[in-house]
This record gives C-alpha cells, structure tokens and sequence, in this order.
C-alpha cells in the first residue's frame, strides 16, 4: 500500500502538524544490541565514513545516498512518517525521528507517543528504538556524543536522550510547538524554534532546563548557530525573511529571503546561511537562498526543486543537498558556481536530510 503523509508545514496557519504515517506498529529491532547498542557501530573502518548522506522520508522511509556518485545505495522501511535525520558527530549513528499513523475515530491515536529511532550508518541496521513525546520533530546530536535531543511538538517539550543508555533522562519543557533547532558547538546550549508561540526557546543542557526566550518574529521553523556560539540564524516561515541574532546582545536583524522559508544550514566556514525555501504544495517555492552571514545580504537564489525543506552542506562545503518535498528529490548544488548539478531521486515526501561528518 502507498505510503501517505502530509507536509508539517503546510498546515501553518493552524501552527500545528498534521502527520499521516503508513501503519500503526512501531518497526521491530532487526539485531539485539551489544551491551549499550554501539559495539556495532564503532566497528566502522575510517574509509567507510563520510560516504552517505541521509533523506528523512514522509511517506515512510529513509534514503541512503552515496556522496560521491549521488545515486540511492539503500532504503529503510518504516512504519509510520519519518520527520529528520541526524548523523552522530562520530558518523557511527544516524537518529531519526518517526511519528505513527493517526486513525481517524479513535481518540486514542491522538495520544500516541512517537519514536526516536537509531541505526548503524555502514549495515543500516536498527540499533534501538526509544518512546518520546508526541509528534517528534527533529532530532540532534550534542557534539559531544553524550546526547540525542528531540523536540516533541505537541508535547511543549524536549526529549533528552541518554547515548549510553538509550534511555530518556529528561524532560525539558519549551515554548509552543517546538520544532527545529541545533546545539552549540561546546553541547551546553540548544537553540529550539517554537513555531506555536513565535520564539526560540534556549536550553541550558548543563541544568537541563529552559534559561530564557528570544523573541526572533514569526512562525520560527528551524534555527542554526555559528561555531564560536555568537550568532543565531532562525527562519521565519511567516515573515519570508532568515532572523540573524546577535546572541551577545539579544539583536536582531532580519533579511528578506524565498517564499516559505523551512529550514536553514550553516556552512562549516561560519560564512553562509543556506535557506531551504519551501511555499506551500498548493503554490510551492523552489529555491535557496544563500544569505552571507556578516553582510547580512542574499548574495544567490539557486533554483531547486518544489518545495525546498531540508538543506545540509557536505563537510568540505563545497556541496549543498537540499531535499525537494513536493517532487520527491534531493538537488545537489555546487556552492561556487551557486546552482544545482544534480537531482536525485529518493523516497516519497523528503523532509530532513543530514550528512556523515
């Protein structure tokens, strides 16, 4: 049967996600882990790392997609929507987040909590599957491997997830409808766009609690933060326009951008700002914008497919991946000649993607 889902921010005016997924049974672990799950895992060989990059499928799978040659190597069948992906800052790990179908006339699906789910990069193989808040959003890895994040939207809240154990070891309450974000380099801060209530919530991961809100503007879907922790990207879905947040100072400078901005990726330079502009499937966008950081300006628009979403750049920076939700596809886009070289092909309603590091 064809797996459906519908796109998290196409309902944007109701600031809520409406998420069909393919069935109601959470996947089954395919291997039992070895002690704490990681045995596995650690025993990649360096030439296997930073060989794949990963798209989180809608309609109930995971792309796999060799970096050199751009062509799809696997595809993990899951039941129910995949949201994000995050590859561990090892490269051993990749995280997803999966929310179950919903049945319409049973009251109980609405309560059903969703997943976060971890596999082996090189053998594809299921690690572990751990029980969140309710519609997962996205997931993040501290860069110090000590912890996977999820953002549960309609929870308020925010999972954190223990990597030795994989056991969730707290919750942190946040603004309303948090969604995406990313963590500090130095794993004490985590930046989460609150779609619901028009604020970045930041979380102290040493206290593990919310130290305060920036007020960024309207509908923040996802953030980014430079390396030194000085500056915060946010997009502003309702505005069209990428906050940039003097984190010092609490100011902030907006820049116009694309129609329906969703997700925002910093190059490894701390340079550029690539938004993912994705409209909505009734009238999609179909480009990035790439915003120069210190200049605050659009210095290139580089056509996509419909519905840019999720955008990662490869650890060199010289190539940006963008997933295009409303065609199916990932654009590969040569960052100095600023335009796509390639499509890909992948699995139904791309979302998230990452890259191994």
């Amino acid at each position: 049967m064809r797996k459906t889902a519908i796109a998290w921010l196409s309902l944007l005016a109701m600031l809520a996600f409406v998420l069909g997924g393919c069935a109601t049974n959470f996947p089954q672990d395919k291997t039992e882990p070895e002690k704490n799950g990681q045995s596995a895992a650690s025993e990649q060989t360096e030439e296997a790392k930073n060989d794949y990059y990963f798209t989180a499928n809608e309609g109930g799978s995971i792309s796999k997609i060799d970096v050199k040659t751009n062509e799809v190597v696997a595809t993990i069948n899951v039941d129910g929507a995949v949201h994000n992906v995050q590859v561990s800052p090892d490269g051993n790990i990749l995280g997803a987040t999966l929310v179950p179908e919903m049945h319409h006339g049973h009251d109980q699906s609405m309560d059903m909590k969703g997943l976060a789910l971890f596999y082996n990069t090189e053998t594809n193989e299921l690690i572990k599957k751990v029980k969140v808040g309710r519609h997962p959003a996205h997931i993040v890895f501290t860069e110090n491997g000590k912890y996977a994040l999820v953002t549960n939207n309609e929870d308020d809240d925010v999972s954190v997830i223990d990597m030795g154990s994989y056991s969730v070891i707290q919750t942190i309450p946040t603004g309303k409808g948090p969604h995406g974000f990313r963590i500090s380099k130095d794993s004490q801060y985590a930046y989460v766009a609150n779609m619901g209530e028009d604020s970045v919530s930041v979380l102290n991961l040493k206290t593990m609690k919310e130290e305060k809100k920036i007020k960024a503007g309207s509908t923040p879907v996802t953030t980014g933060i430079t390396s030194d922790g000085k500056t915060l990207v946010v997009t502003l879905n309702a505005e069209n326009a990428l906050a940039i947040v003097d984190v010092t100072s609490g100011k902030v400078e907006k820049v116009p951008v694309g129609q329906g901005p969703a997700q925002v990726y910093v190059d490894p330079n701390d340079t550029f700002a690539y938004v993912a502009n994705q409209g909505t499937k009734e009238t999609p966008s179909h480009s990035v914008s790439k915003v120069n950081i210190k200049t605050k300006q659009v210095v290139a628009t580089i056509e996509t497919g419909d519905g840019a979403h999720g955008v990662v750049t490869s650890p060199d920076g010289k190539y940006v991946f963008v997933t295009n939700m409303f065609d199916n596809t990932v654009s590969v886009i040569d960052q100095e000649q600023n335009k796509a070289i390639q499509t890909v092909q992948v699995g139904e309603m791309p979302n998230g993607i990452s890259i191994m590091p």
